[in-house]
């Protein structure tokens, strides 16, 4: 379905058209008549499938620009998605005056005070800094006719679950409810069950958790070899740009150190930098002044940066729902994408989980894992990865801690 077949309002479809939005996306197109009805929404989606335009879209269009107040509130789980979430509402209601808002920690509480006293019609906040200002502020959710839950998932894993119910219980008047989430873990079902009545429920990823336009690579790499591969997959013509994860921050700043004579198109983001540190090394990176990106998973989740051509787990992912969000920052809107792994023997138990939960189709890099230590691989050796030479494939089936949360917000 295309944009233009629905009953925008002028100035949005004339905001779309000049960001190049021609076509929904599955998403888009299957919660869109939702979401304009009022109706509470389950979605789930794999990264990179549109949702935010799928909020964004049908709320603008929702919105009253002459009530000066907060009508949709959008928590997330990181500043940054908070960020990315009022640019492409600022770009949808381009032509309309309706005004977003983000508010998260490390900024200040007083030009945040502000700027909500004068009105906003979208909030995107963290749940911390939201209940800061609900406790010291004379900021009223009395207004809000939509709230949505983005990344809920993120925000059960960051602890902020306790933090998104008091949230909800401030919003006394009728609402309605719209949860967007990669996975559905058992609070996040039980958290659905509590906050939606009669939702659409809307399910994209059942079969398919890995998004298809996605190569999956693996390289079995002893510890002490890793670093000689990355630099030889980092030289490649194909890579336009490149996210490497690593699992603590004193991983990434080793193997930062270890990079910036070699590579000068380099940056490292964790959670320990201060905001505007941080707000300046994703807007060079998304700008593409930066090609290559060590972080660790601060950017693994939500966040949209489309020319993102490679992802590579320098340290093997902690369990497969990080694999899935951060292989999520390439192959975003559909455009293909490779997304790279080591794995060092101790993981080979883990590489099986995470073949089989996620469905990957593998395709290997030099050693292929016993059969039987993995199901039904292919013992053909694979060539080059994709972009440096052959591709080959396997096949296989595969009370509130404010303190630690402070780096999230």
């Amino acid at each position: 379905m295309k944009f233009t077949e629905l009953d925008l309002k002028p100035e949005i479809q004339q905001a779309l058209d000049r960001m190049g939005y021609i076509e929904l996306t599955p998403v888009q197109e299957q919660t869109f008549a939702a979401i304009l009805a009022d109706r509470d929404l389950l979605a789930l989606a794999e990264t990179g499938s549109g949702k935010t335009g799928a909020c964004g879209i049908p709320l603008v269009q929702k919105i009253e620009p002459t009530l000066r107040a907060t009508q949709a509130l959008i928590l997330v789980p990181t500043r940054e998605l908070a960020l990315q979430y009022v640019d492409e509402i600022d770009l949808i209601a381009q032509y309309l005056n309706i005004s977003p808002f983000a508010i998260y920690g490390g900024f200040s509480m007083d030009i945040q005070k502000a700027k909500l006293a004068d009105g906003v019609h979208f909030l995107v906040a963290t749940p911390g800094r939201l209940i800061d200002h609900l406790y010291n502020g004379d900021f009223s959710l009395s207004k809000v006719k939509t709230l949505v839950l983005d990344e809920a998932d993120e925000m059960l894993n960051l602890g902020f679950i306790d933090d998104v119910r008091f949230i909800m219980s401030c919003i006394i008047a009728r609402h309605q409810t719209l949860l967007f989430s990669a996975t559905m873990p058992r609070d996040i079902d039980v958290l659905a069950a509590s906050c939606l009545h009669d939702p659409l429920k809307v399910e994209l990823n059942l079969e398919v958790i890995a998004p298809p336009n996605i190569s999956h690579f693996f390289q079995i790499t002893a510890p002490h070899k890793r670093l000689a591969a990355l630099k030889e997959h980092l030289q490649g013509d194909a890579l336009q740009q490149a996210i490497i994860f690593c699992n603590s921050r004193r991983n990434g700043e080793e193997l930062y150190r270890k990079l910036q004579n070699a590579f000068t198109s380099l940056a490292y983001i964790h959670g320990g930098l201060d905001q505007t540190r941080r707000t300046a090394i994703f807007d060079n990176f998304k700008k593409r002044k930066t090609k290559i990106l060590i972080a660790t998973d601060v950017a693994g989740r939500g966040l949209d940066f489309s020319h993102v051509s490679h992802i590579i787990n320098f340290d093997f992912p902690q369990n497969a729902e990080i694999y899935t969000h951060r292989t999520g920052r390439t192959g975003r809107m559909g455009r293909a994408g490779i997304a790279i792994t080591y794995v060092a023997n101790r993981n080979l138990e883990a590489l099986k989980r995470l073949l089989q939960q996620n469905h990957i189709d593998p395709v290997w890099e030099g050693t292929v894992p016993d059969l039987d230590r993995l199901p039904r691989p292919d013992r053909k050796r694979a060539g080059r990865w994709a972009g440096h030479g052959r591709r080959g494939s396997g096949r296989a089936k595969m009370p509130l801690k404010k303190q630690a949360r402070e780096k999230f917000r």
